[in-house]
């Protein structure tokens, strides 16, 4: 009913608000009541984009209509303007250049999540969408849903901390050991010990267990089979009312490895051609169907391999994209913000300040106004996680489906951006804590805040939280910042010793603590990748992590993730894969955006009024976002002349 574009008029009225960016410039503290018209009209927009975006069985075909109208001004330029997630994507970089300090930045987060779930679908839509372009490529069909494999899983109990950790400080030396018969049975007696006392305490703090426990545990009869019934108990999460029954969960889910394993034509070539060297003393190139002279046992390995063979949509863009000749966009202001909203992160005076949009006009002078404003503040940090988290997956899912180079060139940029190392800085903590955190009054959440009186804040009102076991906003921010890192290191060597040079198989182990079977999935798969570098003793002293990685992480044929043994045949140069992925990503680029040139060597026109007074061809909407343009491009952007001055 025209509802939504007024307010975006009056949005954009308050985004070119010159006067309230000036005065939110010169105060020294920025308030909650420097953002207040923004606020409600940012939490107007939200109300509308999301009570609109949910689809319901009752909804009337009107209504339907109603929506996908709405789904398509939203995806669209709109009289002749930026899409609607492109304002709020400069609202953030305004932010974050420090133009527009007083915007509420946590309601742009959220709002621009929703915007993007809304205009280019979640993650069921994505499932849907990749089914359909793997038919248009005539691709077979995929094997399974990623999502619903892992609901069927269970989470394994956490690594135990003394052994397992592969510490000095924990583990008896190595000389002690030797010579003793019965020393291993006693070491996997203890370390299994140590996770079922974890068991009786799911929220142990890192202590390792008594001896009187120790002993208590077990008779030390137990060997490292007895590591794999430990990864069958009682996942910390509860399930779902429908496998509330343990033996009914049994029967539905059965023992076995939950992936269908998945081979690339790499991986093919790369066994022929060892093969080849071996038997015969010549290759074949890519040649994957020759298998003349080979044994009979080559013969049947090739076919098995043949049969697991997974060709991805990437592969196929590749191809095209070689076979042809062989939208620009930075999200790297959302890491600063990232950074800043991070438990781990310090306070610094050139960073950020994300808390505008929360703090008072006046600071609290009692107790009970100051442990409101804790819990509003850790609140305010856990949904700017939560939202960047989900926009960047969901953004990056997208561009890979779209086509992979779009997806490269964005990943890129957050590896060049330390993206990397600051997710690994986010998980260097208690990520148990952070899970279970409360930071919420239940009596002053949305909707209850709004259909029944207020009663009286007093300090047992403020630690009456919910009955929840988990913070569920915290927990999603903790898969998708996984399930983030995953996307940026899969498939590339040099970013997979990035893992390993931030050492961050300790920060992962860690989060193994957690009991939940999505969280651990990723874990382990990080866990995976890097195995092979991290040398034969720490695979010898983390041997329950490497049952549950072989449990639960798909398996790829003819991959030494357990051994490490061709590392040394195989030294990368990391920086020429970034070049060469860089290269690739500019060419595709150039070839799809930018606009053929006549001829490379055509003459250079250096006459000044020659070249000012060419008749150039407009486009028909220029004059409509030439203001636009000029505003983003030219009086937003700060000019040193002191620096062109030194320069001529």
């Amino acid at each position: 009913m025209g509802t939504f574009s007024a307010f975006l008029e009056l949005l954009h009225m308050e985004i070119d608000n010159s006067q309230a960016c000036s005065s939110a410039l010169r105060k020294p503290a920025i308030s909650i009541a420097d953002s207040t018209e923004l606020r409600v009209l940012l939490s107007v927009m939200y109300l509308l984009v999301e009570n609109i975006r949910l689809e319901r069985e009752t909804d009337s075909c009107r209504w339907r209509t109603a929506r996908e109208t709405f789904r398509t001004e939203l995806s669209f330029s709109i009289h002749n303007e930026e899409p609607f997630a492109l304002l709020l994507f400069s609202m953030v970089t305004k932010f974050c250049s420090g133009l527009a300090p007083h915007f509420p930045i946590k309601k742009v987060l959220l709002l621009l999540w929703k915007v993007v779930m809304f205009t280019l679908g979640g993650f069921e839509h994505l499932q849907v969408l990749k089914v359909q372009k793997r038919a248009e490529l005539g691709l077979p069909p995929l094997a399974e849903d990623s999502i619903q494999v892992v609901k069927s899983m269970r989470a394994a109990s956490p690594p135990s901390y003394t052994l397992d950790l592969g510490e000095s400080q924990l583990a008896p030396p190595p000389s002690k050991l030797r010579g003793r018969r019965g020393s291993r049975r006693q070491l996997l007696t203890k370390q299994d010990s140590l996770d079922i006392y974890n068991e009786r305490d799911l929220f142990k703090t890192e202590e390792p267990a008594t001896e009187e426990e120790e002993e208590s545990a077990g008779d030390g009869e137990r060997t490292l089979d007895g590591e794999l019934d430990l990864l069958e108990q009682d996942p910390l999460v509860p399930p779902p009312p429908s496998q509330a029954s343990p033996s009914a969960e049994r029967v539905a889910f059965p023992k076995g490895l939950p992936w269908a394993p998945k081979v690339r034509q790499k991986d093919i070539e790369h066994f022929l051609e060892m093969s080849r060297n071996k038997f015969i003393g010549f290759t074949l190139g890519q040649d994957t169907d020759t298998l003349v002279g080979l044994p009979r046992p080559i013969h049947e390995s090739v076919k098995t391999l043949k049969q697991h063979k997974y060709i991805s949509i990437a592969d196929v863009q590749i191809k095209n994209e070689e076979d042809l000749e062989k939208c620009p966009m930075s999200l790297i202001a959302l890491l600063k913000i990232l950074l800043a909203a991070a438990p781990t992160s310090k306070a610094k005076t050139d960073s950020i300040n994300i808390l505008a949009d929360v703090l008072p006009e006046e600071m609290p002078i009692t107790v009970l106004q100051s442990m409101k404003l804790g819990i509003d503040v850790n609140r305010h940090k856990e949904i700017i996680v939560k939202s960047i988290s989900a926009l960047l997956l969901l953004l990056l899912k997208h561009f890979k489906l779209n086509h992979i180079y779009q997806f490269e060139y964005v990943s890129q940029h957050l590896v060049f951006a330390n993206c990397i190392p600051l997710i690994l800085k986010f998980f260097n903590q208690n990520i148990l804590s952070y899970i279970t955190a409360k930071n919420s009054i239940s009596v002053l959440d949305y909707p209850c805040c709004t259909i029944q009186d207020l009663p009286e804040l007093t300090t047992e009102s403020l630690e009456a939280g919910d009955n929840n076991q988990f913070c569920w906003r915290n927990l999603f921010s903790c898969i998708n910042l996984l399930r983030l890192l995953n996307k940026l290191t899969k498939w590339k060597h040099s970013r997979t010793m990035m893992l390993v040079v931030f050492k961050s198989a300790p920060i992962l182990k860690r989060a193994l603590k957690v009991k939940q079977a999505m969280l651990q999935l990723y874990v382990l798969k990080l866990l995976k990748i890097q195995t092979k570098y991290l040398g034969r003793q720490w695979r010898k002293s983390n041997m329950k992590t490497m049952s549950a990685i072989y449990q639960k992480v798909r398996h790829r044929m003819n991959d030494d993730w357990a051994y490490g043994n061709d590392i040394d045949a195989r030294p990368w140069d990391f920086q020429a894969e970034e070049c060469t992925l860089r290269a690739n990503i500019e060419a595709f680029n150039s070839r799809r955006y930018d606009k053929p040139q006549d001829s490379e060597f055509s003459p250079v026109d250096n006459c000044l009024q020659s070249v000012l007074g060419q008749r150039l061809d407009l486009p028909e909407d220029f004059h409509y976002s030439y203001e636009l343009w000029l505003e983003r491009e030219v009086f937003s952007q700060p000019i040193c002349w002191e620096e062109l001055l030194q320069n001529h």
